[in-house]
């Protein structure tokens, strides 16, 4: 007589978690996130926000900066800052200029900075210390850089003048900084360029191609190499090899350049005041709101060219976004 052993019972399946015990983990998860993001949104808040909302609300003030510190949080509503913006000699042409500017800058610097990750992407003795050569004009406080450019182009004891008199056959030294309109004659034919203006796109460039160096060296490090070997192997030149797989696969990074240069150069004043004072056709807006509130005390009227500023920035990026960015990501693919 056999007996048959009783078969083993399947084990329970595991009891989910209660509605409650669920409810419980987001809380905490949440409160977790919350604690993580807090310190940034108060950074953001107290540096970046109420600044701005103070800057609108003295834009719709009549603020003097000796009357700062008693006004309240609301004064006398006006519109009297935006006619005497509007209306103040050399504003339109403060903003042609400041267009010129950014646009002469962000092409230079991202130009130069292609130039430069093109040059360095290969393998050489000496690379590494070329790579970290290139961005000392980026990280070389820029009182000391504008130091060197004013000595450099000095027409009394600057090399370049000493160069251009006893190599180049220049008549007489030029004043880079301070010449407003130079007469320059090529193939027969006189004009005038702005040369003051020209130096300080040239300074611009030069000091801030290193940024758009660094986000084209890294891209390029990630093209594969077996594209360029296929193009080379079917008979493709060095332009057509650049024109045909390296500029695609640079061309988001170079639109996304484009656009942080254009920010940073059209609210660019450190740079301009400290080679011209904003002077010599080099008074590019920034330079006029702080003007408005060190030479006329008028807080109202500069915190309201600020935000008209702001206002044409807004409108010139939404017309990038809205007309060109979507047919670059489209290129590029």
């Amino acid at each position: 007589m056999t007996t048959t052993a009783p078969e083993a019972a399947p084990p329970a399946a595991p009891t989910p978690p209660s509605n409650g015990r669920r409810r419980t983990a987001r809380a905490r998860e949440n409160r977790a996130g919350l604690a993580f993001v807090s310190p940034t949104f108060l950074v953001v808040l107290v540096v970046v926000i109420l600044p701005i909302l103070w800057t609108v609300l003295l834009a719709f003030q009549d603020a003097r900066l000796v009357d700062i510190q008693g006004m309240g949080l609301f004064g006398d509503w006006t519109l009297e800052n935006f006619d005497a913006v509007f209306g103040s000699p050399g504003f339109w042409t403060s903003l042609w200029t400041t267009l010129v500017y950014t646009v002469g800058a962000t092409v230079g610097s991202v130009l130069l900075g292609l130039v430069a990750a093109l040059a360095l992407r290969r393998t050489f003795p000496g690379r590494g210390l070329m790579r970290a050569s290139m961005l000392l004009p980026y990280v070389a406080p820029v009182v000391a850089v504008t130091f060197v450019w004013q000595v450099a182009l000095s027409p009394q004891f600057g090399i370049l003048n000493e160069w251009g008199t006893s190599v180049f056959g220049w008549e007489e030294p030029i004043a880079f900084l301070s010449t407003r309109s130079y007469e320059v004659e090529l193939l027969g034919l006189s004009f005038d360029v702005p040369l003051a203006l020209l130096t300080v796109i040239a300074f611009e460039a030069w000091r801030y191609f290193p940024f758009a160096f660094l986000f084209l060296l890294a891209r390029l490090q990630a093209v594969p190499d077996v594209l360029e070997e296929a193009a080379t192997v079917d008979g493709a030149t060095l332009t057509q090899r650049f024109r045909h797989v390296l500029l695609p696969q640079l061309m988001p990074v170079i639109a996304l350049l484009c656009v942080l240069r254009f920010i940073m150069s059209f609210n660019k004043f450190d740079d301009v005041y400290l080679l011209t004072g904003g002077g010599s056709g080099t008074d590019v807006a920034a330079v006029r709101v702080y003007d408005f509130l060190t030479a006329r005390y008028d807080v109202g009227a500069a915190a309201a060219q600020a935000l008209v500023l702001a206002v044409i920035l807004m409108v010139l990026l939404g017309v990038y976004f809205r007309f060109f960015a979507k047919k670059v990501q489209e290129e590029s693919a």
